[in-house]
């Protein structure tokens, strides 16, 4: 049987890394704190306008 080589960067693990800890400065956040977080997130993430407008479409 073949063993599987160690691999360099998992998405799996680092996909969940990152909602443990996305849920957990959410967990201290009131509502209006929350909605003004995902607020700046937005107009931080760098999304190009056009893709943004489009994303917004479909909502």
């Amino acid at each position: 049987m073949k063993t599987k080589a160690k691999k360099e960067f998992d998405a799996v693990q680092f996909m969940r890394d990152r909602r443990n800890l996305i849920s957990e400065k959410l967990s201290k956040m009131t509502k209006a704190e929350i909605v003004e977080y995902f607020k700046r997130k937005r107009l931080e993430n760098g999304i190009k306008p056009c893709a943004q407008s489009r994303w917004l479409r479909q909502r």
